[in-house]
């Protein structure tokens, strides 16, 4: 929000107006995820007072395939529509003239890009995040026709403040429990990029410095991670470290400093290649940070973008027909990683990727496909005192030809282990041909086509395990063990069960 804001500081933003964006240069994190900001105004329609803001993930905007989520991306064009900013309300009149050009005319004009393949959704989506800041729009105002702007704008100082003090505590009090020693992790990614974190602590305020020197270079792929990434992942952490019931705010980064080094994988150049670097580079990102805090051993790694569809017809003047083709993608679940306390939990999605997996009526209702399995991988979890979650597989069949992709990671590396704990299984993918039965590996990250009859298997990977595991007790005797010791209040969902037995 603060780039937006930064970006349309020589044309202030005016009563009526609303605008899209989602380039990384203005914020973004990655093509498919656009961001609608409006600004809310004081009575006199003169002073923004506030912000709302939505993101929505759009399945389709354009690009060289289908889902708009390509493994084989090098450049930012070809993963579809490229928004710095754009008006997307004047006047209170959506501009949908505007959003036909900026997401199936403009990307388009790129040689084997197509426009977006489902533009009807596009601007149905678009409406609906319009109409989620006018909620919260109007629900600002109430708040400040109730209290008073000067009781509000208080208020909100407050939380801030509140956020940034237990920042702080928890700072402090790490630095003590763990000597007043330098905090370090290293973990890598398939392709062997490094990243690299070291973590300062100033014991007096409370404040860290969190430096990335000595990750890898930015990469002739879609796995860059423009640099919101890597605060955000860092964020997320210590959220689930503190514990507390923190809103989400500015103030979690006020104690904090960052050192991110320019032309890495995690501040790339501005048209560099970024669709898997939101999805998955920053869940290495978030197991680096785990691993220098010691918090818990890895879970899966990963998000397993697949996605599907095809390109649709063109008119007699070669330009796309809208919504003549499709396009669908997924994030796909595996194991998590086992703590101090409690073990590993297989199938779920974890970090950046905390989504529902489609349900299989919805999908093979709505896509020329069949859902021939979907189980758990049993034995893919590390070992240990606790052990990880398994991973899954999922088996899709083909009903016609169309083109395919796969983003990945974890197919080399494998979940770590934490003091003494076995490391997940990685993942492996597959195609397996109607054609004389063949399984043929994919590797990581693959854009393939299909034809009719095809299958597509995907073995995702396991969590890894805490601890040396005690070779007197069974598997019973731990998993028993692990039901009598739940740490109590430790995700979100706990917090929410604790919250209604007080009721």
């Amino acid at each position: 929000m603060p780039m937006i804001d930064e970006y349309h500081s020589h044309s202030p933003l005016q009563l009526g107006q609303r605008i899209q964006a989602h380039h990384p240069i203005s914020g973004g994190t990655h093509l498919p995820d656009i961001t609608c900001v409006t600004p809310v105004f004081d009575h006199a329609g003169e002073t923004v007072i506030f912000y709302t803001a939505s993101i929505g993930h759009h399945q389709e905007i354009g690009g060289i395939l289908p889902g708009s989520m390509p493994a084989g991306s090098v450049e930012l064009h070809e993963e579809g529509a490229t928004i710095v900013s754009e008006y997307l309300v004047r006047d209170g009149v959506f501009d949908e003239e505007l959003v036909t050009r900026v997401l199936l005319h403009d990307p388009a004009q790129y040689a084997g890009c197509s426009g977006t393949r489902k533009l009807a959704d596009n601007i149905n989506n678009l409406k609906a995040q319009v109409s989620a800041n006018a909620k919260g729009a109007a629900l600002v105002a109430d708040l400040i026709a109730e209290r008073g702007l000067a009781i509000v704008h208080l208020n909100m100082h407050a939380i801030t403040s509140n956020a940034e003090s237990c920042v702080r505590e928890f700072m402090k009090r790490t630095y003590h429990e763990t000597g007043g020693k330098i905090l370090t992790a290293l973990d890598y990614m398939d392709d062997g990029t490094p990243i690299k974190l070291a973590i300062t602590i100033d014991p007096d305020d409370g404040s860290a410095h969190f430096d990335f020197t000595g990750t890898g270079e930015e990469g002739y792929h879609s796995f860059n991670a423009p640099q919101a990434i890597a605060r955000s992942a860092t964020l997320y952490v210590l959220r689930c470290l503190i514990n507390q019931d923190i809103p989400l705010n500015e103030g979690c980064l006020r104690p904090l400093t960052f050192t991110i080094p320019k032309g890495s994988i995690l501040t790339p150049s501005p048209y560099a290649a970024v669709c898997a670097g939101n999805p998955i580079t920053s869940q290495r990102v978030t197991d680096v940070v785990n691993r220098a805090f010691e918090a818990c051993a890895a879970s899966q790694g990963d998000c397993n973008v697949f996605s599907f569809g095809i390109n649709g017809d063109n008119d007699d003047t070669g330009n796309l027909i809208p919504d003549s083709g499709f396009g669908f993608g997924e994030t796909i679940c595996g194991g998590s990683g086992a703590g101090p306390g409690w073990h590993g939990t297989s199938g779920v999605h974890i970090h950046m990727t905390n989504t529902r997996i489609t349900d299989p009526e919805l999908l093979e209702k709505r896509y020329p496909v069949l859902l021939r399995e979907f189980s758990i991988r049993d034995g893919s979890g590390g070992k240990g005192r606790w052990s990880g979650g398994n991973g899954i597989r999922r088996v899709y069949e083909f009903y016609r030809d169309m083109n395919a992709s796969i983003v990945s990671e974890r197919r080399v590396t494998r979940p770590y282990g934490m003091l003494g704990g076995e490391d997940g299984s990685s993942g492996v993918n597959y195609v397996v041909k109607k054609v004389g039965g063949r399984w043929c590996r994919l590797g990581g990250r693959k854009d393939f086509a299909v034809q009719k009859g095809d299958c597509f298997v995907i073995d995702t990977p396991g969590g890894g395990g805490w601890g040396t595991k005690d070779e007197t007790k069974t598997d019973t005797d731990e998993l028993e063990s692990a039901k009598r010791s739940a740490v109590e209040r430790r995700f979100v969902s706990q917090f929410r069960l604790a919250q209604e037995a007080s009721n």
